[in-house]
């Protein structure tokens, strides 16, 4: 193998490392704004003393809603709307997941805000991963 040959390989390596990881960056950029929104909402229910489960389940739901669309159009630059159902399954499982987590931490009597906000940091590359690998992986 040459050396021009190698030289090749790695540049097509590290550009596929640095299209994965702008993938990532726009995902955090468009998450961030639902993001804002979604935990605004759940801090806001939770202020309204409606139950986490409710107010997670609540600002989920609007999440997802506004996300299919800006998550497959300005992340993966995929468009199709019959993607909703697994999108949907991502989000499920993350629910779940956040439920089970702020259940953790409720029977330490942990301040459900903070809570809320280290599982965002926590359930974020989760969902990430599984959007890419699962949702709007390329065939």
């Amino acid at each position: 193998m040459s050396f021009l040959r190698i030289k090749l390989i790695l540049k097509d390596s590290q550009y596929t490392n640095l299209k994965a990881n702008n993938r990532f960056i726009r995902y955090l950029l468009v998450g961030f704004v639902n993001t804002v929104f979604g935990y605004s909402l759940f801090a806001l229910l939770i202020y309204l003393h409606i139950h986490y489960s409710l107010a997670s389940l609540l600002a989920t739901i609007a999440g997802v809603l506004f996300n299919f669309k800006t998550i497959g159009k300005m992340v993966f630059k995929n468009s199709d709307n019959t993607l909703i159902k697994k999108f949907f399954g991502v989000y499920t499982y993350t629910y779940l997941l956040n439920i089970g987590c702020l259940k953790l931490f409720s029977l330490y009597h942990f301040n459900m805000y903070a809570a809320g906000l280290i599982l965002l940091i926590l359930i974020t590359p989760v969902s990430f991963l599984l959007n890419r690998n699962f949702v709007f992986k390329k065939v």
